[in-house]
Formats: structure tokens, sequence, C-alpha cells
């Protein structure tokens, strides 16, 4: 799969509601924004390593879009 922008790895922590999701990158914790909005409770399982793509809008309210897991 082809991104625009550029991807990123980090750790998944928590997903406090279906649209955020909590993850370290680069030793921070940070919220970012989660595409796919259905349940993913098998995969999104604390430590489980994630993959950002970084978002080109300043605007938003998250940098980064969760956009694979590693399983």
């Amino acid at each position: 799969m082809e991104y625009q922008n550029q991807i990123r790895e980090a750790v998944f922590y928590k997903r406090p509601n279906r649209f955020l999701a909590e993850v370290e990158l680069d030793g921070a914790r940070e919220l970012v924004h989660v595409k796919n909005t259905g349940r993913c409770r098998e995969l999104l399982q604390e430590g489980a390593r994630v993959f950002l793509e970084e978002s080109g809008n300043a605007n938003r309210k998250t940098k980064h879009s969760l956009v694979a897991v590693y399983k």
C-alpha cells in the first residue's frame, strides 16, 4: 500500500474512544486519529506495534493517523 506522507512506527497503549488511540512515539505519549472505527479489539492490544501516517494538515487536532498494526 502506498501512503502520501511519512510512515512512523509507534507502540499502542489504549483506545479511549473509537476515533482516538494513545500511542508512544519517540518516547512520548500522543493521541492519534484511528481511521478504522471498527472494534479491532483483537489487534489493538497494549504494547502492539502500530504504524502512523503523518498528516499534512496543520489545523487537525491530531498530528498522525493510525493506519496499520503488526500482528
